[in-house]
């Protein structure tokens, strides 16, 4: 069986509790600290192909309004991307050619097949934990 994917970011907190979330289902992700290995264009383009791009890029970020970004110009966007990986929305779980946005956490839950799942109550995942293994550079798979 193929490994969910998960692109985490360590100092967020809907990150840590997704990846708490995949590993207490008994799912071992591969971790993908983008802001460490940004993923390059290609891979931007392919993995922005599951989402609005409203969803898929942090325009709250100041970099957008800095480099004048518009959501019109999804070349540009992914461009930027590149060279400010804080751009993309976090925390993203790709699994079988589908991806999820991990918010809320349960979100990216509807990539697998719930009978095999049980979801934890809330309260069995900690905001605060941090979890660093599993990790791994980003190559050419989603």
């Amino acid at each position: 069986m193929q490994s969910p994917i998960i692109y985490h970011n360590p100092q967020c907190s809907k990150s840590r509790a997704t990846l708490d979330l995949l590993q207490k289902k008994g799912l071992n992700p591969v971790v993908v600290e983008y802001l460490k290995t940004p993923l390059d264009y290609n891979q931007l383009k392919a993995l922005s192909a599951h989402f609005p791009l409203n969803e898929f890029v942090r325009t709250d970020e100041a970099i957008f309004r800095e480099l004048h970004l518009s959501l019109d110009d999804k070349n540009a966007v992914l461009e930027a991307m590149v060279n400010y990986p804080k751009l993309m929305q976090r925390p993203i779980v790709s699994y079988n050619e589908k991806a999820a946005i991990g918010r809320p956490p349960e979100n990216v839950l509807k990539l697998f097949d719930m009978r095999a799942l049980q979801l934890p109550k809330k309260s069995e995942y900690s905001e605060s934990d941090d979890h660093e293994k599993n990790h791994h550079t980003p190559g050419s798979r989603f």
